[in-house]
């Protein structure tokens, strides 16, 4: 039986509202309770359908030039000897398989992105991004088109199981379950 403080950190966890530490205990419990994982999947799978549910709002203007201006003040990352690899190779940059540097999390627990490379432009951006197994993304609509390529593991969208497949979509894609 889930108690009352469970049930307070299953939405706190859900909205991303805990510490490292706290989401860190609260983890260990959800893996040890089918019905407290039920709960959290119950919590994630409502609060992706009111983010739905809630009416577009455009950003501000100065927004889009406010955060490319901070992805380009963060600086090319740095390589083992410590020289910007921009410096070393000029118009190449290496980025490997084990460097950990650069995720973000996103308000979904368990979900992170990183940045690989960026188009001003043509407003283009290569995104990685990894999911820990058992995470539910809300469903959500996509402005532009997405490449989902899946390395390991299942991907589930619109009913239908992807594992280790490609699934590209060429236009803003439907939503996604």
């Amino acid at each position: 039986m889930i108690n009352e403080q469970q049930q307070e950190q299953a939405s706190l966890y859900v909205l991303g509202a805990l510490t490292s530490a706290e989401a860190s205990a609260f983890e260990a419990e959800v893996r040890a309770s089918d019905e407290l994982r039920d709960l959290v999947r119950s919590l994630q799978r409502t609060t992706g359908l009111l983010a739905m549910a809630s009416p577009a709002v455009a950003p501000p203007r100065d927004l889009r030039e406010k955060v490319l201006r901070r992805i380009d003040s963060a600086g090319a990352p740095a390589t083992a000897t410590g020289a910007s690899e921009s410096r070393m190779l000029a118009g190449l940059r290496f980025l490997t398989a084990n460097d950990q540097g650069g995720w973000k999390q996103l308000p979904v627990p368990g979900a992170w992105i990183k940045l690989l490379s960026l188009e001003r432009e043509r407003g283009y951006a290569v995104l990685l991004g990894k999911l820990e197994p058992g995470v539910r993304y809300p469903a959500h609509l996509n402005v532009g088109p997405e490449d989902i390529y899946i390395l390991t593991g299942d991907l589930h969208v619109s009913g239908r199981r992807l594992a280790r497949a490609i699934f590209i979509t060429r236009m803003p894609a439907r939503s996604m379950k």
